[in-house]
This record gives C-alpha cells, sequence and structure tokens, in this order.
C-alpha cells in the first residue's frame, strides 16, 4: 500500500478506537503512526516489511505506553498495526511474526500498482477526508499546535515516492490524495509555526 492509504487506514482506525474508547486523539500522533512502520526504508539492512512491521515488535513497544496511558493508548497502536495486518498484508508480504519467525504473511490479493489497489487507496483517501471535514478533524489540523511539527515525518513519505520516486514510484493515479495530504501537513506546520 502506498502511503495515502497507510495515512487514511491509520486515521479511520484511530478515529474509530477513540470514539469506541472515549478519548480525543492526537491527529499528527495518529498519521505518525500510520507511516512510521516505513522507517525501515531508510535504514541500510534492515529488510522493507521486516521487523519494523512485526506485530510482536509494535506490542512490546506499546507495553510502556498501554501501561502508563490505558486506553488513551489504543487509537495509536492500531493506527500503527493497520500498517502492517491491513494494508501492506493485503498488498504483499510482512514479517508478522518477527523474531519469532521470519516467515512472510500475506495475501497478495492486489499488486501495489493494480487497479484494485488504486481504487481502495481512492476509496480510504475519500472516505478519511470526507470524515476529516465532517467531524472538523481538517479544521483541528489546521489549528496552531505544538505537536504539529510530528507531521514532518509523514511529510517525507508523500513526499519522497510521489515527487522524487524514492523509494517507489506513485502511479499518476495517486498523486492528487498525495498532494492533498502533503498540503494538508505543511499547511498546519505553516500554520503552527507562525503562531
Amino acid at each position: 500500500m502506498f502511503a495515502v492509504g497507510h495515512l487514511a487506514l491509520g486515521y479511520l482506525c484511530g478515529k474509530v478506537a477513540s470514539k469506541i474508547s472515549k478519548v480525543n486523539a492526537n491527529l499528527p500522533l495518529l498519521f505518525l503512526a500510520s507511516v512510521i512502520s516505513d522507517v525501515d526504508i531508510l535504514i541500510p539492512g534492515l529488510e522493507h516489511r521486516g521487523p519494523t512491521h512485526s506485530l510482536i515488535v509494535a506490542s512490546l513497544i506499546f507495553l510502556p505506553t498501554f501501561f502508563l496511558y490505558k486506553k488513551k493508548a489504543i487509537p495509536y497502536f492500531l493506527a500503527l498495526t493497520q500498517h502492517s495486518i491491513l494494508g501492506d498484508f493485503l498488498t504483499g508480504g510482512v514479517q508478522l511474526l518477527w523474531p519469532l519467525t521470519t516467515k512472510w504473511y500475506g495475501t497478495h490479493i492486489m499488486c501495489m500498482v493494480s487497479q484494485a489497489n488504486i481504487l481502495l487507496e481512492w476509496t480510504l483517501f475519500l472516505t478519511s477526508f470526507t470524515i476529516m471535514l465532517k467531524s472538523k478533524d481538517a479544521h483541528i489540523l489546521l489549528q496552531p499546535h505544538p505537536s504539529n511539527l510530528i507531521l514532518t515525518i509523514p511529510i517525507f513519505t508523500v513526499l519522497l515516492p510521489a515527487l522524487f520516486s524514492f523509494p517507489l514510484h506513485v502511479p499518476p493515479e495517486l498523486i492528487i490524495p498525495h498532494l492533498t495530504y502533503l498540503a494538508l501537513f505543511i499547511i498546519s506546520i505553516i500554520i503552527d509555526i507562525w503562531d
């Protein structure tokens, strides 16, 4: 799945978890959690969709967070784990149980550049953006808040592939959703800096 799909799905999972657990999720943290697994792309020698995509690693990292913040941590944990168990599981394989096993799990239902995946990512994007507008989350993102600077990391996950084809080429059909997220995140940071 491309960045736009992970961002949309992370937001949607976090939003649903926030509603159910009755907590207010920090939107920049949700977006960060939804794409942070792909940090492995920038670490030499670390296999993409390997250890950073493991549910075991995510659970171990989140144990202190669950201990400290209890149900407030749930939206971020779901935003993080959707990356592996939904997004990348469908479009390839992931080492879900690393370090217990290096076996790859995935359905390979669709290729990342297939029309089915592009349609899925557009659907997720439109759904998430509609909910962001209706719930006024887009308005909240455009308010000054120190956590808005966290959006610099999701900006790179959108910017590098969409504009520089690193580490992969984004299909032209997905450029508009990528640029929409990019604009929203950049404007959010600019508003925060100028305040």
